[in-house]
C-alpha cells in the first residue's frame, strides 16, 4: 500500500472526505476510469517513469554541488527526501502496478544515460504515432481541377 507523509496529504490541501483510509485505491480507481476515457475517445495515453539509480542521482547532487553554472538546480530538501528513497520506491511500484493497462501502458526507462532515456522515449512516441497510420487527405478531381485554375493564374502573374 502507498504510504505518503501526512505532512505532504495536508499540504495539497485535499477536502476532508477525500483523505480516508482507501485514497490510493480510489485514486488508482480514478486513474484508471479516466485513461480508460481518454482511449475511448481517441487519446493514445503513454506514461513513461525515467527511474535514475541512487548511486546517477548522488552523482548528479554532486554535480550540482560542485559547478557553480549548476548550483541553481540544487535544492537542499531534495537531500531530505533522499531519506525516503525505499519508501518512494515502493510507492512507485505500487503505482506503475496499480495503473498500468493495455489502454495505458507504463514504460520504465532506466534514466542514468540520458541519451538512452531520450532514445527509448522517442521510438514509443514514435511508434504510437506510427499507429495511427497517418496519411494526407485524399484529393477528389474536383479539387484537382481547382488547383490547376489557381496554378494557371499564378504563373500568369495574376
Amino acid at each position: 500500500m502507498v504510504r505518503v507523509h501526512p505532512e505532504f496529504l495536508a499540504a495539497q490541501k485535499l477536502p476532508e472526505k477525500c483523505v480516508t483510509k482507501h485514497i490510493w485505491e480510489e485514486r488508482f480507481q480514478d486513474i484508471r476510469a479516466f485513461e480508460r476515457h481518454l482511449k475511448r475517445n481517441g487519446t493514445i495515453v503513454l506514461k513513461f517513469f525515467l527511474h535514475v539509480s541512487k548511486e546517477e542521482q548522488q552523482k548528479r547532487f554532486l554535480e550540482r554541488i560542485d559547478l557553480p553554472e549548476k548550483n541553481w538546480k540544487f535544492s537542499s530538501a531534495d537531500m531530505k527526501e533522499r531519506g525516503f528513497w525505499n519508501e518512494y520506491q515502493t510507492a512507485y511500484e505500487e503505482t506503475i502496478r496499480e495503473t498500468a493497462s493495455k489502454e495505458a501502458p507504463w514504460y520504465v526507462v532506466l534514466a542514468d544515460n540520458k541519451w538512452f532515456t531520450r532514445l527509448v522515449v522517442a521510438a514509443a512516441v514514435i511508434d504510437a504515432l506510427d499507429s495511427l497510420d497517418l496519411h494526407y487527405p485524399k484529393v477528389n478531381d474536383a479539387k484537382l481541377a481547382d488547383l490547376a485554375v489557381a496554378k494557371k493564374a499564378l504563373l500568369a502573374g495574376k
